[in-house]
């Protein structure tokens, strides 16, 4: 799976993307680890990639919220 991830570059998050028909966040942090997480609504998708805080949002809406698994 592919998906095309925009820069953020705010809090350790150098780039995210969302797949809205397979429900997946791809999230790429600084230092090159890649995740996805699966069963992400695309309300949380559009807050999290619009947020001024990306890395603050993630933290308390994301990353314990949703199953992940590591890609890079």
């Amino acid at each position: 799976m592919s998906i095309e991830r925009k820069p953020l570059g705010r809090g350790g998050i150098k780039s995210a993307g969302y797949d809205r028909g397979a429900r997946v966040l791809e999230i790429e942090f600084e230092g090159g680890r890649t995740v996805q997480h699966t069963g992400v609504g695309e309300e949380i998708a559009r807050r999290f990639l619009g947020s001024g805080s990306p890395a603050s949002y993630y933290r308390d809406n994301i990353e314990d919220e949703f199953p992940q698994r590591r890609v890079s």
